[in-house]
């Protein structure tokens, strides 16, 4: 039977539409793994030390976490076309700011505007494909495609970050996302449908406000502690700041008929416990994985190329074996999964700590290999389960919480971790001492947090409460789709 003309133009457009969604969350995925791999070079050539670097990153990350859930209804509200072309536009110029960026300061600015974009225009390509698919089964397999062909900027992140510092210098991680925004801006304003959800909840503009500053404060106080000396008043102060900024945003958020964190939620342990863990997932392999290249690098004697290429077993181990949890998970139980994720990933970061500069590779490639297979065993489990945990109608918001506290510990394990090497460092520690000691403590709470889930992640009867409409964002988002039903065990 022919394919009428109406038919095949509609399969065109949706084909085009899945190639900008995924090209815009693949260069968002892209940007988070690209930089760990020229990270010694920005520290050569801007003359900074690991405080700079931490904030290389954590800028790009802090505003992601805190913007995420708004972002998601800013689309919906105001036109998800609209808002994917505008963080796409605000992305590729941040992008084109931080290649050009003369000092530190510049850069990190840069850093905070294309994190703006990312948290804007992340949501939006999710919410503009599920609304150009409207069955469910449509939905799922194009959520599929998107979560899994965006998905390979994380593994492509560091040989392409090794292969661009190593030729040109540290500048061209970003100039690399100049050709691929304007490709999406001139796709998107042609073959792009506009939509909207009336429905959509106000933004919490109060929440966002508190959210970010509370996070904020407290990740400058974490950041800066270790140079400026933990007792001074400014770090003293910038904790007392997050203790009523976030305090403040908890009191906001109870007393909001449209939060965008309900805290109801909270009262049900499944979605707790597995947000808590998610935390702690995102703390040991965000701040882990700030020090990977800078280990062989400074510690092995890498070149940048080479250490690029010797971090890969991580993200090729997530990117094999996650397509998988979600299976494991249906059959087995989260409780069962996670917790030997949350095992595995802590042995390996554990195998980390006793690695020196004279450990051949290959007696340390199985131990990132061990890590990021465990880290791919827990991250779409746990998102599974804190679906679970809410009525049906809650589930991309559950999703996009999920997102948020997984950003939240990676800000944190980049300070954190970064305050115990500069801690050890000023006690007279080696760089390469002081590694080990960051992977250790990373691996003791992975360990503890493995405990933790094999006690307490179990089912509990879903959140009653007013429904929201919140968008499931990041590479979480697929869960959103074909995890809901997975029962725990």
């Amino acid at each position: 039977m022919a394919t009428s003309p109406a038919t095949a133009s509609s399969r065109s457009n949706r084909a085009v539409l899945l190639t900008v969604t995924c090209l815009g969350q693949f260069m968002v995925l892209l940007d988070n793994t690209i930089v760990g791999a020229a990270l010694p070079d920005m520290q050569h050539r801007l003359h900074t030390q690991l405080t700079g670097l931490q904030w290389i990153v954590d800028a790009y990350v802090l505003l992601v976490a805190m913007l995420l859930l708004s972002g998601g209804i800013f689309a919906d509200r105001f036109g998800r076309k609209r808002v994917y072309l505008t963080g796409v536009a605000v992305f590729t110029a941040a992008s084109l700011m931080c290649a050009l960026a003369p000092s530190l300061g510049w850069l990190i600015a840069g850093r905070v505007l294309q994190g703006i974009g990312a948290a804007a225009l992340s949501p939006a390509s999710l919410a503009l494909l599920a609304a150009a698919h409207p069955t469910p089964q449509e939905r799922m397999k194009a959520i599929g495609l998107w979560a899994g062909l965006s998905g390979i900027g994380l593994a492509a992140g560091p040989v392409a970050g090794g292969v661009l510092t190593e030729a040109f210098g540290w500048p061209a991680i970003f100039l690399v996302n100049l050709p691929i925004g304007l490709v999406l801006l001139l796709l998107g304003l042609r073959h792009l449908s506009e939509s909207h959800n009336p429905s959509a909840p106000a933004i919490d503009i109060p929440g966002t406000v508190l959210s970010v500053l509370g996070v904020g404060v407290l990740t400058y106080g974490l950041i800066e502690g270790g140079a400026r000396g933990w007792t001074s008043p400014v770090i003293l102060g910038s904790f007392a700041a997050a203790v009523i900024f976030l305090a403040a945003f908890i009191a906001v958020e109870a007393r909001r008929t449209a939060p965008m964190l309900p805290l109801r939620l909270f009262g049900q342990r499944l979605f707790t416990v597995s947000n808590t863990a998610m935390v702690v997932v995102g703390f040991a392999l965000m701040g882990s994985s700030f020090f990977f290249s800078q280990f062989f690098v400074y510690v092995q004697g890498s070149s940048i190329l080479r250490a690029g290429l010797q971090t890969l077993p991580v993200s090729l181990a997530m990117v094999i074996v996650s397509p998988y949890a979600g299976r494991l998970a249906a059959r087995y139980g989260f409780r069962i999964v996670v917790t030997t994720g949350l095992a595995l990933a802590g042995l390996g970061l554990l195998a980390l700590g006793t690695v020196h500069a004279d450990t051949g590779y290959a007696n340390v490639w199985w131990r990132l290999a061990l890590a990021g297979t465990g880290f791919a065993l827990t991250l779409s489990p746990l998102t599974g389960a804190a679906i679970q945990a809410v009525s049906p109608q809650e589930g991309g918001l559950a999703s996009g919480i999920s997102s948020t506290t997984r950003q939240i510990g990676a800000v944190l394990g980049v300070a954190v971790l970064g305050a115990i090497v500069r801690t050890r460092q000023s006690g007279g520690a080696s760089f390469g001492a002081s590694l080990n000691s960051s992977f250790v403590a990373a691996g003791v709470l992975t360990l503890a947090i493995a405990v933790f889930t094999g006690l307490w992640l179990a089912k509990s009867e879903p959140a009653k409460g007013p429904v929201m409409t919140q968008r499931a964002t990041g590479p979480d988002a697929v869960t959103a789709s074909n995890e809901a039903s997975v029962n725990s065990r």
